[in-house]
Protein backbone atom coordinates (compact mmCIF):
# COMPACT_ATOMS: atom_id res chain seq x y z
CA UNK A 1 0.00 0.00 0.00
CA UNK A 2 1.38 3.38 -0.94
CA UNK A 3 0.75 5.43 2.49
CA UNK A 4 1.35 8.82 0.56
CA UNK A 5 -1.24 7.95 -2.05
CA UNK A 6 -4.07 6.73 0.79
CA UNK A 7 -2.86 10.34 2.96
CA UNK A 8 -3.71 12.36 0.11
CA UNK A 9 -6.80 11.03 -0.70
CA UNK A 10 -8.38 10.60 2.54
CA UNK A 11 -7.28 14.82 2.98
CA UNK A 12 -8.73 15.22 -0.11
CA UNK A 13 -12.23 13.21 0.91
CA UNK A 14 -11.80 15.60 4.39
CA UNK A 15 -11.67 18.78 2.40
CA UNK A 16 -14.74 17.87 -0.05
CA UNK A 17 -16.57 17.42 3.17
CA UNK A 18 -15.48 20.56 4.84
CA UNK A 19 -16.73 22.34 1.60
CA UNK A 20 -19.93 20.35 1.94
CA UNK A 21 -20.48 21.68 5.71
CA UNK A 22 -20.87 25.22 4.02
CA UNK A 23 -24.60 23.81 2.57
CA UNK A 24 -25.97 23.20 5.90
CA UNK A 25 -24.71 26.03 7.18
CA UNK A 26 -26.15 28.80 4.55
CA UNK A 27 -29.23 26.54 5.52
CA UNK A 28 -28.84 27.45 9.12
CA UNK A 29 -28.09 31.61 8.27
CA UNK A 30 -31.25 31.42 6.09
CA UNK A 31 -33.18 30.37 9.23
CA UNK A 32 -31.55 32.71 11.44
CA UNK A 33 -30.01 30.24 13.93
CA UNK A 34 -26.51 31.54 14.42
CA UNK A 35 -25.34 29.54 17.24
CA UNK A 36 -25.22 26.21 14.29
CA UNK A 37 -23.96 28.58 11.52
CA UNK A 38 -21.02 28.94 13.70
CA UNK A 39 -20.25 25.24 14.41
CA UNK A 40 -20.17 24.22 10.78
CA UNK A 41 -17.85 26.58 10.18
CA UNK A 42 -15.83 26.01 12.80
CA UNK A 43 -15.65 22.38 12.18
CA UNK A 44 -15.16 23.38 8.14
CA UNK A 45 -12.81 25.80 9.12
CA UNK A 46 -10.79 23.15 11.07
CA UNK A 47 -10.83 20.33 8.95
CA UNK A 48 -9.46 22.79 6.33
CA UNK A 49 -6.81 23.68 8.55
CA UNK A 50 -5.73 20.48 9.05
CA UNK A 51 -6.54 18.74 5.59
CA UNK A 52 -4.36 21.40 3.36
CA UNK A 53 -0.74 20.76 5.05
CA UNK A 54 -1.26 16.84 4.41
CA UNK A 55 -2.28 17.53 1.14
CA UNK A 56 0.57 19.35 0.32
CA UNK A 57 2.91 17.23 2.01
CA UNK A 58 1.80 13.89 0.19
CA UNK A 59 1.30 15.56 -3.39
CA UNK A 60 2.97 13.05 -5.20
CA UNK A 61 3.48 12.98 -9.25
CA UNK A 62 2.83 10.08 -11.62
CA UNK A 63 2.23 7.51 -8.91
CA UNK A 64 -0.10 4.74 -9.86
CA UNK A 65 -3.30 3.73 -7.61
CA UNK A 66 -3.37 0.06 -7.57
CA UNK A 67 -6.02 -2.02 -6.04
CA UNK A 68 -5.14 -2.14 -2.34
CA UNK A 69 -4.77 1.46 -2.19
CA UNK A 70 -8.25 1.59 -3.66
CA UNK A 71 -9.48 -0.52 -0.86
CA UNK A 72 -7.42 1.37 2.10
CA UNK A 73 -8.91 4.52 0.72
CA UNK A 74 -12.53 3.39 0.11
CA UNK A 75 -12.59 1.62 3.86
CA UNK A 76 -10.60 4.51 6.01
CA UNK A 77 -12.29 7.01 3.65
CA UNK A 78 -15.77 6.03 5.09
CA UNK A 79 -14.26 5.77 8.60
CA UNK A 80 -12.81 9.90 7.86
CA UNK A 81 -16.17 11.14 6.46
CA UNK A 82 -18.48 9.82 9.15
CA UNK A 83 -16.25 10.96 11.92
CA UNK A 84 -15.74 14.56 10.84
CA UNK A 85 -19.75 14.27 10.00
CA UNK A 86 -20.47 13.42 13.72
CA UNK A 87 -18.74 16.38 14.67
CA UNK A 88 -21.76 18.82 14.10
CA UNK A 89 -23.92 17.02 15.88
CA UNK A 90 -21.93 16.63 19.34
CA UNK A 91 -20.11 20.15 19.16
CA UNK A 92 -23.36 22.05 19.02
CA UNK A 93 -24.86 19.79 21.93
CA UNK A 94 -27.68 18.87 19.33
CA UNK A 95 -26.61 14.96 20.55
CA UNK A 96 -24.45 15.14 23.73
CA UNK A 97 -22.92 11.84 23.70
CA UNK A 98 -20.36 11.24 21.11
CA UNK A 99 -20.98 7.49 20.52
CA UNK A 100 -25.01 8.40 19.90
CA UNK A 101 -23.47 11.23 16.97
CA UNK A 102 -21.13 9.24 15.57
CA UNK A 103 -23.99 6.34 15.29
CA UNK A 104 -26.47 9.02 13.81
CA UNK A 105 -23.16 10.53 11.31
CA UNK A 106 -22.59 6.62 9.90
CA UNK A 107 -26.13 5.89 9.71
CA UNK A 108 -26.85 8.70 7.53
CA UNK A 109 -23.93 8.53 5.10
CA UNK A 110 -24.16 4.49 4.77
CA UNK A 111 -28.24 5.52 3.70
CA UNK A 112 -29.14 3.38 6.66
CA UNK A 113 -32.02 5.48 8.71
CA UNK A 114 -31.20 3.80 12.06
CA UNK A 115 -31.31 6.11 14.59
CA UNK A 116 -30.79 6.99 18.08
CA UNK A 117 -33.24 9.92 18.00
CA UNK A 118 -36.24 10.56 19.53
CA UNK A 119 -37.27 13.70 18.95
CA UNK A 120 -35.80 14.86 15.46
CA UNK A 121 -37.78 18.04 15.57
CA UNK A 122 -36.17 19.24 18.26
CA UNK A 123 -32.75 19.51 16.26
CA UNK A 124 -32.62 22.88 14.61
CA UNK A 125 -33.09 23.34 10.59
CA UNK A 126 -29.50 23.28 9.48
CA UNK A 127 -28.79 20.20 11.75
CA UNK A 128 -31.92 17.96 10.46
CA UNK A 129 -30.60 19.06 6.53
CA UNK A 130 -26.92 17.88 7.32
CA UNK A 131 -28.68 15.27 8.49
CA UNK A 132 -30.81 14.11 5.55
CA UNK A 133 -27.80 15.43 3.00
CA UNK A 134 -25.43 12.53 4.42
CA UNK A 135 -28.09 10.24 2.86
CA UNK A 136 -27.66 12.07 -0.59
CA UNK A 137 -23.93 12.43 -0.60
CA UNK A 138 -23.18 8.45 0.87
CA UNK A 139 -26.27 7.01 -1.27
CA UNK A 140 -24.12 7.19 -4.72
CA UNK A 141 -20.69 6.92 -2.85
CA UNK A 142 -18.32 9.41 -1.19
CA UNK A 143 -15.32 8.15 -3.48
CA UNK A 144 -17.55 8.32 -6.71
CA UNK A 145 -18.33 11.97 -5.68
CA UNK A 146 -14.71 12.68 -5.17
CA UNK A 147 -13.63 11.36 -8.72
CA UNK A 148 -16.51 12.92 -10.19
CA UNK A 149 -15.60 16.64 -8.57
CA UNK A 150 -11.66 16.55 -7.79
CA UNK A 151 -8.70 15.96 -10.24
CA UNK A 152 -6.91 13.04 -10.29
CA UNK A 153 -3.14 12.33 -11.23
CA UNK A 154 -4.12 8.95 -12.88
CA UNK A 155 -6.55 7.97 -15.24
CA UNK A 156 -6.37 4.37 -13.08
CA UNK A 157 -7.19 6.06 -9.89
CA UNK A 158 -10.80 6.39 -10.45
CA UNK A 159 -11.83 3.01 -11.45
CA UNK A 160 -9.38 1.84 -8.51
CA UNK A 161 -11.60 3.68 -5.98
CA UNK A 162 -14.92 2.74 -7.82
CA UNK A 163 -14.14 -0.63 -7.87
CA UNK A 164 -13.22 -0.71 -4.01
CA UNK A 165 -16.66 1.45 -3.51
CA UNK A 166 -19.66 0.46 -5.61
CA UNK A 167 -21.78 -1.96 -4.59
CA UNK A 168 -22.51 -5.19 -6.45
CA UNK A 169 -20.51 -8.43 -7.85
CA UNK A 170 -18.84 -6.67 -10.86
CA UNK A 171 -18.15 -2.88 -11.50
CA UNK A 172 -18.39 -1.86 -15.38
CA UNK A 173 -16.95 1.30 -16.29
CA UNK A 174 -19.93 2.94 -18.51
CA UNK A 175 -17.04 5.04 -20.60
CA UNK A 176 -13.82 4.02 -21.27
CA UNK A 177 -12.52 6.96 -18.25
CA UNK A 178 -13.56 5.85 -14.70
CA UNK A 179 -13.93 9.97 -13.64
CA UNK A 180 -16.25 10.20 -17.01
CA UNK A 181 -18.76 7.14 -15.86
CA UNK A 182 -18.80 8.99 -11.67
CA UNK A 183 -19.47 12.34 -13.88
CA UNK A 184 -22.71 10.44 -15.20
CA UNK A 185 -23.67 8.77 -12.65
CA UNK A 186 -24.04 11.95 -10.66
CA UNK A 187 -25.57 13.78 -13.37
CA UNK A 188 -28.73 10.85 -13.57
CA UNK A 189 -28.49 11.21 -9.88
CA UNK A 190 -28.85 15.09 -9.82
CA UNK A 191 -31.09 14.93 -12.55
CA UNK A 192 -33.43 12.44 -10.58
CA UNK A 193 -33.06 14.20 -7.31
CA UNK A 194 -34.14 17.61 -8.87
CA UNK A 195 -37.54 16.28 -10.57
CA UNK A 196 -38.52 14.32 -7.18
CA UNK A 197 -38.43 18.01 -5.68
CA UNK A 198 -40.19 19.16 -8.41
CA UNK A 199 -43.08 16.24 -7.59
CA UNK A 200 -43.09 16.82 -4.04
CA UNK A 201 -43.34 20.44 -4.53
CA UNK A 202 -46.01 20.51 -6.79
CA UNK A 203 -47.79 17.99 -4.29
CA UNK A 204 -48.14 20.96 -1.75
CA UNK A 205 -44.95 19.75 0.91
CA UNK A 206 -42.52 23.20 1.63
CA UNK A 207 -39.37 23.68 -0.38
CA UNK A 208 -37.36 22.82 2.69
CA UNK A 209 -39.31 19.32 3.38
CA UNK A 210 -39.80 18.28 0.12
CA UNK A 211 -35.50 18.78 -0.02
CA UNK A 212 -34.91 16.89 2.83
CA UNK A 213 -37.26 13.78 1.99
CA UNK A 214 -35.85 13.38 -1.92
CA UNK A 215 -32.26 13.38 0.59
CA UNK A 216 -33.47 10.28 1.99
CA UNK A 217 -35.59 8.98 -0.84
CA UNK A 218 -32.92 9.41 -3.17
CA UNK A 219 -30.03 8.09 -0.43
CA UNK A 220 -32.41 5.43 -0.07
CA UNK A 221 -32.00 6.27 3.61
CA UNK A 222 -34.33 7.45 5.07
CA UNK A 223 -34.15 9.93 7.46
CA UNK A 224 -36.65 12.13 8.30
CA UNK A 225 -38.03 15.51 9.94
CA UNK A 226 -41.04 14.99 11.62
CA UNK A 227 -41.76 12.89 14.28
CA UNK A 228 -44.35 10.89 12.29
CA UNK A 229 -42.16 10.74 9.61
CA UNK A 230 -44.07 11.13 5.67
CA UNK A 231 -47.56 10.13 8.08
CA UNK A 232 -47.32 13.81 9.18
CA UNK A 233 -48.33 15.07 5.75
CA UNK A 234 -50.95 12.67 5.18
CA UNK A 235 -51.20 12.81 1.26
CA UNK A 236 -51.75 9.47 -0.53
CA UNK A 237 -49.95 11.82 -3.54
CA UNK A 238 -47.09 12.52 -1.66
CA UNK A 239 -46.61 8.31 -0.22
CA UNK A 240 -46.37 7.79 -4.25
CA UNK A 241 -44.23 9.69 -5.94
CA UNK A 242 -41.93 8.58 -2.66
CA UNK A 243 -42.98 5.08 -3.08
CA UNK A 244 -41.91 5.22 -6.74
CA UNK A 245 -39.00 7.54 -6.79
CA UNK A 246 -37.45 4.63 -3.81
CA UNK A 247 -38.04 1.71 -6.24
CA UNK A 248 -36.38 4.16 -9.07
CA UNK A 249 -33.33 4.78 -6.90
CA UNK A 250 -33.18 1.09 -6.40
CA UNK A 251 -32.30 0.25 -9.83
CA UNK A 252 -28.98 -0.01 -11.30
CA UNK A 253 -28.17 3.32 -12.66
CA UNK A 254 -26.69 1.46 -15.70
CA UNK A 255 -30.13 1.41 -16.78
CA UNK A 256 -30.13 4.90 -16.87
CA UNK A 257 -27.64 5.25 -18.84
CA UNK A 258 -28.89 2.83 -21.22
CA UNK A 259 -32.14 4.95 -21.47
CA UNK A 260 -29.91 7.58 -22.73
CA UNK A 261 -28.17 6.52 -24.95
CA UNK A 262 -31.35 4.59 -26.56
CA UNK A 263 -30.00 0.82 -25.77
CA UNK A 264 -33.22 -0.36 -24.90
CA UNK A 265 -32.15 -3.90 -26.35
CA UNK A 266 -29.86 -3.64 -23.04
CA UNK A 267 -32.66 -2.83 -20.81
CA UNK A 268 -35.26 -5.41 -21.75
CA UNK A 269 -32.45 -7.85 -21.38
CA UNK A 270 -31.46 -7.30 -17.90
CA UNK A 271 -32.55 -10.04 -15.82
CA UNK A 272 -32.13 -8.47 -12.34
CA UNK A 273 -34.16 -5.72 -13.41
CA UNK A 274 -37.03 -7.98 -14.22
CA UNK A 275 -36.26 -10.15 -10.96
CA UNK A 276 -35.87 -6.95 -8.66
CA UNK A 277 -39.54 -5.58 -10.21
CA UNK A 278 -41.15 -9.07 -9.89
CA UNK A 279 -39.82 -9.31 -6.30
CA UNK A 280 -41.76 -5.98 -5.67
CA UNK A 281 -44.80 -6.92 -7.47
CA UNK A 282 -44.96 -10.20 -6.15
CA UNK A 283 -44.60 -8.85 -2.54
CA UNK A 284 -46.95 -6.50 -2.69
CA UNK A 285 -49.76 -9.01 -3.73
CA UNK A 286 -49.18 -11.27 -0.98
CA UNK A 287 -48.99 -8.88 2.02
CA UNK A 288 -52.15 -7.32 0.65
CA UNK A 289 -53.58 -10.83 0.95
CA UNK A 290 -52.67 -11.13 4.28
CA UNK A 291 -53.75 -7.64 5.45
CA UNK A 292 -57.20 -8.11 3.64
CA UNK A 293 -57.50 -11.62 4.87
CA UNK A 294 -57.01 -10.14 8.61
CA UNK A 295 -58.76 -7.10 8.63
CA UNK A 296 -55.94 -4.91 9.29
CA UNK A 297 -57.03 -1.97 6.59
CA UNK A 298 -61.31 -1.08 5.68
CA UNK A 299 -60.18 -1.13 2.37
CA UNK A 300 -58.30 -2.36 -1.10
CA UNK A 301 -57.09 1.52 -1.94
CA UNK A 302 -55.76 1.68 1.83
CA UNK A 303 -53.97 -1.92 1.81
CA UNK A 304 -52.64 -0.85 -1.89
CA UNK A 305 -51.10 2.57 -0.62
CA UNK A 306 -49.36 1.39 2.67
CA UNK A 307 -48.53 -1.73 1.50
CA UNK A 308 -46.54 -0.42 -1.74
CA UNK A 309 -44.92 2.30 0.05
CA UNK A 310 -43.32 -0.31 2.87
CA UNK A 311 -42.34 -2.90 0.05
CA UNK A 312 -40.75 -0.47 -1.46
CA UNK A 313 -38.76 1.14 1.33
CA UNK A 314 -37.77 -1.76 2.83
CA UNK A 315 -36.63 -3.59 -0.94
CA UNK A 316 -34.59 -0.54 -1.39
CA UNK A 317 -33.37 -0.03 1.83
CA UNK A 318 -34.66 3.56 2.33
CA UNK A 319 -36.44 2.86 5.70
CA UNK A 320 -39.18 5.37 5.49
CA UNK A 321 -42.59 4.10 7.23
CA UNK A 322 -46.16 5.68 6.70
CA UNK A 323 -47.48 2.82 9.06
CA UNK A 324 -46.30 0.55 12.24
CA UNK A 325 -45.63 -2.57 10.17
CA UNK A 326 -44.47 -3.95 13.46
CA UNK A 327 -48.88 -4.63 13.96
CA UNK A 328 -49.29 -6.01 10.90
CA UNK A 329 -49.66 -10.21 10.92
CA UNK A 330 -46.92 -12.02 10.91
CA UNK A 331 -46.56 -13.76 7.22
CA UNK A 332 -46.69 -9.58 5.88
CA UNK A 333 -43.52 -9.42 8.43
CA UNK A 334 -41.86 -11.88 7.56
CA UNK A 335 -41.86 -10.83 4.03
CA UNK A 336 -40.39 -7.29 4.93
CA UNK A 337 -37.88 -9.09 6.65
CA UNK A 338 -36.92 -11.76 3.75
CA UNK A 339 -36.84 -7.76 1.59
CA UNK A 340 -34.69 -6.76 3.89
CA UNK A 341 -31.75 -9.18 2.99
CA UNK A 342 -32.36 -9.32 -0.78
CA UNK A 343 -32.10 -5.75 -1.03
CA UNK A 344 -31.95 -3.53 -4.15
CA UNK A 345 -29.93 -4.03 -6.94
CA UNK A 346 -26.41 -3.95 -7.81
CA UNK A 347 -25.41 -0.22 -8.70
CA UNK A 348 -28.08 1.40 -6.97
CA UNK A 349 -28.18 3.41 -3.73
CA UNK A 350 -29.97 0.50 -2.12
CA UNK A 351 -28.19 -1.54 0.29
CA UNK A 352 -29.02 -5.76 1.13
CA UNK A 353 -27.29 -8.89 -0.47
CA UNK A 354 -28.33 -7.44 -3.74
CA UNK A 355 -30.69 -8.96 -6.58
CA UNK A 356 -27.84 -9.55 -8.66
CA UNK A 357 -26.25 -12.15 -6.24
CA UNK A 358 -29.53 -13.45 -5.55
CA UNK A 359 -29.65 -14.25 -9.12
CA UNK A 360 -26.57 -16.06 -9.22
CA UNK A 361 -26.95 -18.43 -6.33
CA UNK A 362 -29.72 -19.72 -7.12
CA UNK A 363 -28.58 -20.26 -11.01
CA UNK A 364 -25.34 -21.48 -9.77
CA UNK A 365 -27.40 -23.85 -7.43
CA UNK A 366 -29.64 -25.19 -10.46
CA UNK A 367 -26.10 -25.60 -12.90
CA UNK A 368 -24.70 -27.81 -9.49
CA UNK A 369 -27.70 -29.70 -9.21
CA UNK A 370 -27.75 -30.58 -13.43
CA UNK A 371 -24.14 -31.44 -12.96
CA UNK A 372 -25.20 -33.88 -10.51
CA UNK A 373 -27.72 -35.36 -13.10
CA UNK A 374 -25.68 -35.82 -16.30
CA UNK A 375 -21.92 -35.73 -14.78
CA UNK A 376 -20.67 -35.27 -18.73
CA UNK A 377 -23.03 -32.22 -19.31
CA UNK A 378 -20.72 -28.52 -19.93
CA UNK A 379 -22.96 -26.38 -17.62
CA UNK A 380 -22.25 -22.43 -16.97
CA UNK A 381 -23.90 -19.53 -15.32
CA UNK A 382 -24.88 -17.06 -17.42
CA UNK A 383 -26.21 -13.46 -16.58
CA UNK A 384 -28.42 -11.88 -19.42
CA UNK A 385 -26.82 -14.01 -22.21
CA UNK A 386 -23.69 -13.97 -21.24
CA UNK A 387 -21.27 -16.41 -19.59
CA UNK A 388 -19.96 -15.45 -15.95
CA UNK A 389 -16.21 -15.97 -15.34
CA UNK A 390 -15.50 -18.53 -12.41
CA UNK A 391 -14.21 -15.98 -10.22
CA UNK A 392 -17.61 -13.45 -10.36
CA UNK A 393 -19.24 -16.96 -9.21
CA UNK A 394 -16.55 -18.00 -6.47
CA UNK A 395 -17.00 -14.18 -5.40
CA UNK A 396 -20.25 -14.36 -4.36
CA UNK A 397 -20.61 -17.90 -2.24
CA UNK A 398 -17.48 -15.99 -0.90
CA UNK A 399 -19.47 -13.16 0.02
CA UNK A 400 -22.06 -15.38 1.28
CA UNK A 401 -19.96 -16.88 3.85
CA UNK A 402 -18.54 -13.66 5.05
CA UNK A 403 -21.50 -11.91 5.27
CA UNK A 404 -23.12 -15.11 7.43
CA UNK A 405 -20.19 -14.90 9.56
CA UNK A 406 -20.33 -11.48 10.28
CA UNK A 407 -24.32 -11.30 11.12
CA UNK A 408 -23.81 -14.37 13.44
CA UNK A 409 -20.52 -12.41 14.99
CA UNK A 410 -22.94 -9.31 15.36
CA UNK A 411 -26.02 -11.14 16.73
CA UNK A 412 -24.18 -12.91 19.74
CA UNK A 413 -22.81 -9.05 20.86
CA UNK A 414 -26.23 -7.56 20.05
CA UNK A 415 -27.98 -9.70 22.36
CA UNK A 416 -25.70 -9.06 25.47
CA UNK A 417 -28.54 -6.37 25.72
CA UNK A 418 -30.81 -8.90 26.66
CA UNK A 419 -33.42 -7.71 24.17
CA UNK A 420 -36.12 -10.11 22.59
CA UNK A 421 -35.08 -12.20 19.89
CA UNK A 422 -37.00 -9.94 17.15
CA UNK A 423 -35.43 -7.25 18.39
CA UNK A 424 -31.90 -8.57 18.12
CA UNK A 425 -32.33 -10.33 14.67
CA UNK A 426 -33.86 -7.32 13.03
CA UNK A 427 -31.18 -4.54 14.93
CA UNK A 428 -28.61 -6.48 12.83
CA UNK A 429 -30.78 -7.08 9.69
CA UNK A 430 -31.40 -3.86 9.14
CA UNK A 431 -28.09 -2.36 10.21
CA UNK A 432 -25.95 -4.71 8.27
CA UNK A 433 -28.06 -4.57 5.54
CA UNK A 434 -28.66 -0.34 5.51
CA UNK A 435 -32.44 -0.87 6.20
CA UNK A 436 -33.10 1.39 9.05
CA UNK A 437 -36.14 0.64 11.56
CA UNK A 438 -36.71 -3.33 12.64
CA UNK A 439 -39.20 -4.95 14.54
CA UNK A 440 -40.12 -4.96 18.09
CA UNK A 441 -37.85 -2.57 20.40
CA UNK A 442 -36.14 -1.47 17.19
CA UNK A 443 -39.29 -0.81 15.08
CA UNK A 444 -40.69 2.01 12.96
CA UNK A 445 -42.26 3.80 15.98
CA UNK A 446 -38.87 3.19 18.28
CA UNK A 447 -35.02 3.57 17.83
CA UNK A 448 -32.05 2.64 18.95
CA UNK A 449 -30.83 4.91 21.60
CA UNK A 450 -31.84 2.40 24.72
CA UNK A 451 -28.69 0.07 23.04
CA UNK A 452 -25.76 -0.38 25.41
CA UNK A 453 -22.35 1.57 23.53
CA UNK A 454 -20.73 -1.52 22.89
CA UNK A 455 -23.90 -2.56 20.56
CA UNK A 456 -24.01 0.88 19.04
CA UNK A 457 -20.44 0.79 18.29
CA UNK A 458 -20.84 -3.11 16.97
CA UNK A 459 -23.88 -2.08 14.51
CA UNK A 460 -21.74 1.38 13.59
CA UNK A 461 -19.68 -1.54 12.36
CA UNK A 462 -22.28 -3.52 10.76
CA UNK A 463 -23.44 -0.64 8.54
CA UNK A 464 -19.96 0.31 7.45
CA UNK A 465 -19.50 -3.33 6.39
CA UNK A 466 -22.56 -3.37 4.71
CA UNK A 467 -22.26 0.05 2.24
CA UNK A 468 -18.82 -1.47 1.50
CA UNK A 469 -19.91 -4.81 1.01
CA UNK A 470 -17.41 -6.48 3.96
CA UNK A 471 -14.49 -6.60 1.56
CA UNK A 472 -12.64 -3.51 1.72
CA UNK A 473 -13.29 -3.34 5.82
CA UNK A 474 -11.86 -6.82 6.18
CA UNK A 475 -8.80 -6.01 4.05
CA UNK A 476 -7.54 -3.50 6.61
CA UNK A 477 -6.23 -6.30 9.18
CA UNK A 478 -4.42 -8.10 6.61
CA UNK A 479 -0.82 -7.56 7.26
CA UNK A 480 -0.25 -7.60 3.50
CA UNK A 481 -2.18 -4.34 3.12
CA UNK A 482 0.33 -2.53 4.92
CA UNK A 483 3.36 -3.83 2.84
CA UNK A 484 3.94 -0.94 -0.17
CA UNK A 485 5.00 -3.94 -2.46
CA UNK A 486 4.47 -7.40 -3.13
CA UNK A 487 7.08 -9.27 -4.64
Amino acid sequence: MNKKIVLHSLAQIALLEAVLMLLPAAVALYYRETETVKVFLIVAAAMALLQVPILLLTKTKNADMNFRDGVAIAAMGWIVISFFGALPFYISGEIPSFTDALFESISGFTTTGSSILGDVEALTKGMQFWRCFTHWVGGMGVLVLTVAILPSDKKSSSLQLMRAECPGPTVEKLVPKGKSSALILYVIYTVLTLIMVLFLVIGGMPLYDSVCTTFGTAGTGGFGIKNAGLGFYNSAYIEGVVTVFMILFGVNFNIYYFIVMRRFSAIFKNSELKVYLSIIAVSIGMIIANLMAYGVYNSFSKSFRYTSFQVGSIMTSTGFATADFDQWPEFAKVVLVMLMFIGACAGSTGGGFKVSRVIILVRTAKRNLRKLLHPKSVNVVKSDDKSLNIETVHGVSCYLIIYLLIFIASLLIISLNNMDFTSSFTSVTTCFNNIGPGLSKVGPTCNFSELSNLSKYTLSLDMLLGRLECIPILMMFAPSMWIKKLY
